[in-house]
């Protein structure tokens, strides 16, 4: 069982930053693939980024987003630069083991585990 925890959302102004980071627990955190997905009201859950050894990216936030992991915390990171009111949205964490195929890894259903979520709020 992998449980994950999300931190670092909060309320920004347009154009900053934040930092958010997911915490898990369980063994071999290096064997998981684990993406960001966020949800705003009244829409679906969408993909933001995901990791394994290489990174891949929503069109939405490449070039402003990055997504990093470190394998000795246990921990994933995702640094959203840039925000734009568009960005606000819960934020959630979610993972499984192995390696996810290119063709689904941007799919809710290919995750296994997921968090509770983080509120990242972006003011105009």
């Amino acid at each position: 069982q992998v449980q994950l925890v999300e931190s670092g959302g909060g309320l920004v102004q347009a154009g900053g930053s934040l930092r958010l980071s997911c915490a898990a627990s369980g063994r071999a955190f290096s064997f998981l693939t684990v993406g960001w997905f966020r949800q705003a009201p009244g829409k679906e859950r969408e993909f933001v980024a995901t990791i394994y050894g290489t990174t891949y990216y929503a069109d939405s936030v490449k070039g402003r987003f990055t997504i990093s992991r470190d394998n000795a915390k246990n921990t994933v990171y995702l640094q959203m630069n840039s925000l734009k009111s568009e960005d606000t949205a819960v934020d959630y964490c979610a993972a499984t083991r192995g390696l996810v195929l290119a063709s689904i890894r941007n799919l809710t259903q290919a995750y296994d585990y997921w968090g509770q979520g983080t509120q990242v709020t972006v003011s105009s």
